[in-house]
């Protein structure tokens, strides 16, 4: 079933949908959750959740992408839970330490001047993504959008853990050079 026709029975509001969704989608949600949560019981339930999110959306949001779209349904649900867990108990330190990696780059601290400016951030990270090489680009993403090990992209793409790391930091400090440009001062 393809997309479109996914989300027409959403908007049909017809239970097939989230069967379809889970058939689909559920192995990448499924893979996301487990890469910030390390526990598969928490990851199924937030990919349960993920639908549930769905299913409150459909109507009035119609996804552009729908793997996007439920992507970030279970990402969000995802850090959600792990809030609630403390890094040695469930999370194993890899959720909070990726997102330590970034901290000097992207600030938690929120303000109604940081929300309405979320729009020109997001762009900007775009942006700079859109210039990276290939090779980068899926590094940076996988790390820090999907949450995976240094190791497991090492081992996906053949180099070094060390090669790994490095590229990344300067990835970072490419990223807070690019965002001062632009103007955004976090």
């Amino acid at each position: 079933m393809n997309d479109n026709e996914i989300i027409g029975l959403y908007w049909e509001r017809k239970e097939t949908a989230i069967t379809a969704s889970a058939d689909k989608y559920g192995s990448y949600c499924h893979s996301i959750s487990y890469n910030i949560l390390h526990n598969n019981e928490d990851a199924e339930e937030c990919v349960n959740d993920t639908w549930l999110g769905a299913w409150k959306s459909m109507p009035p949001h119609r996804p552009e992408r729908l793997s996007a779209f439920f992507g970030k349904i279970t990402r969000n649900l995802s850090l959600n839970r792990f809030k609630k867990y403390s890094a040695e108990k469930r999370g194993y330190g890899q959720t909070e330490l990726v997102l330590s990696e970034l901290e000097d780059c992207i600030s938690d601290n929120t303000s109604v001047e940081q929300i309405v400016d979320e729009q020109i951030l997001v762009q900007s990270l775009n942006d700079f993504l859109y210039v990276q090489p290939e090779q980068k680009r899926n590094i940076f993403i996988r790390r820090y959008w999907y949450l995976y090990p240094i190791k497991d992209i090492a081992a996906a793409y053949g180099i070094s853990e060390s090669k790994v790391a490095s590229l990344l930091f300067r990835m970072r400090n490419d990223l807070k050079v690019h965002f001062e440009k632009e103007g955004i001062h976090l």
